[in-house]
């Protein structure tokens, strides 16, 4: 079937279940290629609206569009999503009793829906078999990386895939993701069987996000200092551990942070209260590990956390990308330290995973630490990793700095090469002279001069380098230590418990001036005053709105959160807060002023148009039936 066989274009279906007037970049040519019966691939940044590459052609196929998605917690979410836009839509996964699944096989089975949410697990169970799943026109593969050993998150199920589809032959094979190097896209290609798919490859920049990264010197100070800085607003905390994940919640909330901790640890009753109150938007923030946010579709998400190191750039690209899915500014921190390289690696040793494993993990290591000490743009850096030059394509000014990462801001001091060079030298004596016998906390107390019983037991307080840089202060060297060791020329044993350091051939060169090193320190960013506009008013551009426009605003928000707890949906299934800035500016009188508001499509100003109409013209919001 192709769209040019189709009265009603793409556009008109896209304006009237969704409520706007053009796509996003490559959106289309997706649908084209999925109705024209190919295969395709579809790399998509985050935000770049995947979902509607697999929905859209729900309304077109003669027959199921399956989506193959490993966020069950997210499904029925998911599916309400759909609903809202009109589709016939459903899930099926192992949360459901009993009676909601024989329900969905039973619509299945008399063929009255256009769309299914279901896992790989569920899908290779075996119980669906062609008498319930009948006419499969697609299978839309979500969160495609997970098929990739060479990729982030690789989960084996997903390599079996290729056995369900190889029973409906005449199905289209959809593959998404947000990130994925050349390697992975390959991996995924070979392993979900595609057939000489058409690959649309999305740019992966996220302009509206700024990068930091600062050497971690106090973990929890740090998180509360950018968590206040968007006091009020959505952010995700990801950390490396469970008991830190514990730690920095049970912290943050004793300074009044509105959170709450989530890992796999926790009973999954716990869990799915702490990921359904972040999405409704109860709470503020989530501290988590990265079992956490996979398909979080919550678009306000202010800013994104990592007060650990992630283990590969790809963890990084997927996790940050969470954070400004509506496209307005969002921050991503990530806090460095070298011993998160060590923790990761012991992890990985401890999870038993194979020999090739372990050396992509290898390799990933570097690259995130490069990243982290790096002194180059880091939109520029991600961008390249992924195979994409920056700036795009047809730049104008190739020169000009992105503005949007600590680096371009300025916030990034550099030592000078010679003094570099000569604090290098100082620190790799101490490690050479130690012998490798000690770790970094002692060698950083070795260059300060800290005469505790233990260096003094070793006669180390005699040596040439102890008090060396005793005016640098421990965050500095600390930092110069963990730049060194990304760098290549220290390095730190395997073992978590006694992390080791040791002077490596390429320190030995360096210190024969056989080679360069650069040092940076980041300076702390200037605090942000505190603004009389409502922040999310301020982040779209309404920024020179009339009282009365403001109020109309917080007062659309308080109606929305109450149909939301309502339906128990979250927020942003009903519409999003720039649908509501866009109506408290316009204050629309009539559903048919309503259609010129993006995001208001058809269904949704039939269900709320009239209601909302009201809010506007003054009714109180506690008056309002809900739909």
């Amino acid at each position: 079937m192709h769209i040019s066989d189709n009265i009603i274009k793409p556009e008109e279906i896209l304006r009237k279940h969704w409520g706007y007037s053009s796509f996003r970049p490559l959106q289309r040519n997706v649908i084209e290629s999925v109705m024209s019966g190919h295969d395709a691939m579809a790399i998509l940044p985050t935000g770049g609206g995947k979902s509607i590459c697999y929905q859209l052609p729900a309304f077109y196929a003669q027959g199921l569009v399956i989506v193959i998605s490993p966020l069950i917690a997210l499904m029925d979410d998911q599916v309400a999503s759909a609903q809202e836009a009109g589709i016939m839509a459903a899930a099926l996964h192992s949360n459901m009793g009993a009676a909601g699944k024989s329900n969905v096989k039973r619509l299945l089975a008399l063929g009255r829906l256009q769309l299914l949410y279901v896992s790989p697990e569920r899908l290779l169970a075996g119980d669906l078999d062609k008498n319930i799943l009948k006419d499969v026109f697609l299978f839309a593969v979500d969160e495609a990386h997970c098929v990739s050993h060479w990729g982030h998150e690789f989960r084996p199920e997903y390599r079996r895939l290729a056995e369900c589809f190889a029973k409906y032959p005449a199905a289209v094979r959809l593959a998404l993701t947000a990130t994925a190097t050349a390697q992975v896209r390959r991996d995924i290609s070979s392993q979900l069987g595609l057939r000489n798919p058409d690959c649309h490859i999305g740019y992966p920049d996220r302009p509206n996000l700024i990068y930091r990264a600062y050497p971690c010197q106090d973990r929890n100070r740090q998180v509360l200092s950018v968590i206040r800085r968007h006091a009020g607003e959505g952010g995700i905390v990801y950390a490396q551990t469970r008991k830190t994940v514990e730690k920095l919640a049970s912290f943050l909330q004793e300074k009044g942070i509105s959170c709450a901790p989530y890992h796999a640890g926790m009973p999954a009753s716990e869990r799915h209260k702490s990921q359904e109150d972040f999405i409704k938007e109860k709470i503020d923030v989530v501290v988590a590990t990265i079992a956490f946010g996979m398909g979080i579709d919550r678009p306000n998400v202010r800013f994104v956390i990592h007060a650990n190191t992630p283990r590969s750039l790809e963890h990084y690209q997927q996790e940050s990308g969470r954070a400004g899915r509506d496209g307005l500014p969002a921050e991503c921190v990530l806090l460095f330290s070298a011993q998160d390289l060590i923790m990761h690696r012991f992890l990985a040793q401890e999870e038993g995973i194979s020999g090739d494993r372990m050396l992509v993990l290898e390799k990933h290591l570097k690259e995130i630490g490069r990243y982290a000490i790096s002194t180059v743009c880091r939109h520029k850096l991600l961008c390249e990793y992924f195979g994409a030059s920056y700036p795009p394509h047809g730049y104008a000014d190739k020169d000009k700095v992105c503005g949007a990462c600590d680096v371009c801001l300025g916030e990034v001091n550099m030592l000078p090469e010679d003094e570099a060079r000569l604090v290098s030298k100082k620190i790799l004596s101490a490690v050479w002279r130690t012998e490798g016998r000690f770790g970094i906390g002692y060698i950083v107390n070795l260059l300060l001069g800290r005469n505790n019983e233990r260096i003094a037991s070793n006669g180390h307080d005699r040596l040439k380098v102890f008090g060396l840089l005793k005016d640098s202060g421990e965050a500095a060297v600390r930092y110069w230590i963990d730049q060194l060791i990304v760098q290549g020329f220290i390095r730190i044993s395997d073992d978590p418990q006694y992390p080791l350091a040791h002077i490596t051939a390429e320190g030995k060169a360096l210190c024969r001036d056989e080679r360069s090193v650069s040092l940076g320190i980041p300076a702390v960013p200037e605090k942000k005053k505190t603004r009389r506009k409502d922040k999310a008013l301020e982040r779209m551009g309404y920024d020179s709105l009339s009282h009365e426009q403001e109020a109309m605003f917080i007062r659309l928000r308080a109606y929305r959160r109450i149909i939301a707890d309502k339906m128990n949906v979250p927020p942003y299934i009903i519409l999003h807060d720039s649908v509501l800035a866009e109506m408290a500016v316009r204050q629309p009188k009539s559903l048919e002023d309503l259609r010129y508001i993006s995001g208001m499509g058809e269904k949704k100003i039939e269900r709320y148009g009239g209601l909302f109409l009201e809010v506007i013209a003054g009714r109180p919001v506690e008056d309002m039936e809900i739909p």
